[in-house]
C-alpha cells in the first residue's frame, strides 16, 4: 500500500469513527422511536464500513 493510499484509509477511519459517534450521540436524544432505530441502524452500518476499512491494513 502507498503512503497515499494509507493516508486515505486514516483519513476515512477517522469519518467512520466521527459520524459513528454523532450516530450514537444522536440516537440517544430522540424521542421519536423510529428515527431513533434508523439512527441506530446508521451506526451499525458506520461500524461495519470502520472494520472494513480497518482490514485494509
Amino acid at each position: 500500500m502507498t503512503s497515499k493510499e494509507l493516508l486515505y484509509v486514516e483519513d476515512a477511519l477517522g469519518h467512520e469513527k466521527f459520524m459513528k459517534s454523532c450516530s450514537v450521540k444522536t440516537s440517544a436524544k430522540l424521542q421519536d422511536v423510529a428515527l431513533s432505530s434508523y439512527i441506530g441502524e446508521l451506526e451499525q452500518k458506520h461500524t461495519e464500513l470502520y472494520d472494513k476499512f480497518l482490514s485494509l491494513l
